[in-house]
């Protein structure tokens, strides 16, 4: 009986310790939530000037936290871009050429490091670097998320998803919604379990085709009106199939979807609110690429989703935290997705993974201790022509989507993904449309066979990349080639299983 008493106070006083140590963790650790918008490029929010877009919490969060006003996605496309936040590295080290393009199992993810510093990881909505299924090995789980409703690739209204690789199902209602009221469920969780949390909630919005509810349509009649004279093409939300339609109905549409993907983190940030949370949550907002050719015309920069110019790679971001956080404004040193691994790690006190990163840990900057940033930043679309396809990295069975999705392609409305091994490094593996940015130039290369364009911007002095200085400036062109060029060959290294040894 005495036995049995010692045991009872022992397990009373490990699982009292276990609590404490737990909720203090929980009170220390700040929670983080990241969140992305689908093909949403930087002109696009009120705070950055748009002529008829309407998003006042974006707005709101750009006066009250940090408006990181030069950042950039680490891709013109989407999968690229959301691979380098998940591990802090350029797409190109790890076969995520393209959107359709999976992660490796390889690779260490930033929820499976927050993991183990006692994060409850979750991932919400859009995840495109591979199938989402139970047995994927590189769905939302195998990269650390304890939990997951989420998509293969994007969704609109009433969206089909899977729930912790379960079977997809329908959710009836506005997908941003859908997603943040799960999200909120999610962090419910976490504080009953006395845990922090780290959210990933990647928007299906604004990418096409469009839909919207009549509320937000109505906010934007106005715009059918104004550009009535011009068409565009996309899919059919009828059939999924490319169709013609009058650009002015098309960007209602588009406006429609962001205002409502805004309304829904004004929801999130309102609940966090209410429930004395929002003090400790760093809350993390931008886009995955440029803006595609229906919504660029209001763009003061020059190209557009798939481009190396701003158009394709700048986008909104804002930060907001503020316990950590003293101070409020802009930000306008360059900084990049592939920074939000490193940077979440430095907030954590979690040691980066033992390998190339691309991405810096901005706490200097974003704490006013550093005005620029030291580093240069590489971008680079690999050539499809040098993809070596002989080996799949994953067994093409465990690469089958199953979450339909309105727009059709191949036959289909599902999306398969794909990864091969690379055997080895050649010299035209180094082509490509790719980018070399520092504090002062951008260096642009457009390069196919043996057809080579080379342009020099000064990015303060010429936003809209109008001018090219190449001529003008021989030496600084030919130190940022050969700087660009050693960075792409730590980047092959990466790409044959340099890191993986």
């Amino acid at each position: 009986m005495k036995q049995m008493r010692v045991s009872r106070i022992t397990t009373t006083l490990l699982f009292l310790i276990c609590w404490t140590a737990n909720h203090c963790h929980a009170a220390d650790s700040p929670n983080i939530i990241l969140l992305m918008g689908d093909d949403h490029g930087w002109d696009e929010t009120g705070y950055n000037g748009h002529p008829h877009l309407k998003t006042p919490v974006l707005d709101e969060m750009a006066t009250s936290g940090l408006r990181l006003d030069r950042f950039y996605s680490a891709h013109p496309s989407c999968s690229p871009t959301r691979g380098s936040v998940i591990t802090g590295r350029h797409p190109n080290r790890y076969g995520t050429f393209n959107p359709g393009y999976s992660l490796r199992p390889d690779e260490i993810s930033i929820a499976t490091l927050l993991r183990k510093a006692g994060y409850h990881c979750g991932h919400f909505g859009k995840w495109h670097l591979g199938p989402v299924k139970r047995h994927s090995p590189t769905n939302p789980g195998a990269f650390g998320f304890h939990q997951w409703l989420s998509h293969d690739n994007f969704f609109e209204l009433n969206p089909v998803l899977s729930k912790n690789g379960r079977a997809p199902t329908v959710i009836s209602g506005e997908g941003s919604q859908i997603i943040i009221d799960s999200a909120i469920e999610f962090i419910r969780t976490a504080n009953r379990k006395g845990k922090p949390y780290f959210l990933v909630i990647w928007f299906g919005s604004p990418h096409e085709p469009y839909s919207g509810l009549p509320a937000d349509l109505r906010l934007y009649d106005d715009v059918v009106e104004t550009y009535a004279d011009k068409s565009f093409r996309l899919t059919s939300n009828e059939t999924g199939e490319p169709t013609i339609r009058p650009l002015g109905e098309i960007l209602r549409e588009r406006y429609a979807e962001i205002t409502a993907m805004d309304r829904s983190i004004g929801e999130l940030r309102s609940w966090l609110d209410k429930e004395n949370l929002r003090e400790n949550t760093i809350l993390w907002y931008c886009g995955d690429n440029g803006t595609p050719g229906d919504g660029i015309i209001t763009s003061p920069y020059r190209g557009k989703k798939g481009t190396m110019y701003d158009g394709g790679i700048r986008v909104p971001a804002v930060i907001e935290w503020p316990k950590g956080f003293d101070q409020h404004g802009v930000i306008s040193a360059n900084t990049v997705t592939s920074d939000i691994l490193p940077t979440l790690c430095r907030i954590a006190g979690t040691p980066l993974p033992e390998r190339s990163l691309d991405g810096i840990d901005l706490l200097p900057i974003l704490s006013g201790e550093q005005k620029g940033r030291k580093s240069p930043i590489g971008f680079w679309s690999y050539s499809s022509s040098q993809v070596d396809r002989d080996t799949p990295y994953i067994k093409p069975e465990l690469q089958i989507g199953t979450t339909p999705l309105v727009k059709k392609m191949k036959g289909i409305y599902t999306r398969n993904f794909t990864n091969f091994i690379h055997p080895k490094i050649t010299a035209s593996n180094f082509q490509g449309p790719r980018v070399w940015l520092n504090d002062e130039y951008k260096l642009v290369i457009h390069e196919q066979d043996k057809r080579r364009q080379v342009e020099l911007f000064n990015i303060h002095e010429d936003p809209a990349e109008s001018k090219n200085i190449v001529s003008e400036n021989p030496e600084i062109v030919e130190r940022m080639m050969a700087e660009l060029e050693l960075w792409q060959t730590s980047v092959l290294t990466s790409l044959i299983g340099g890191d993986y040894e």
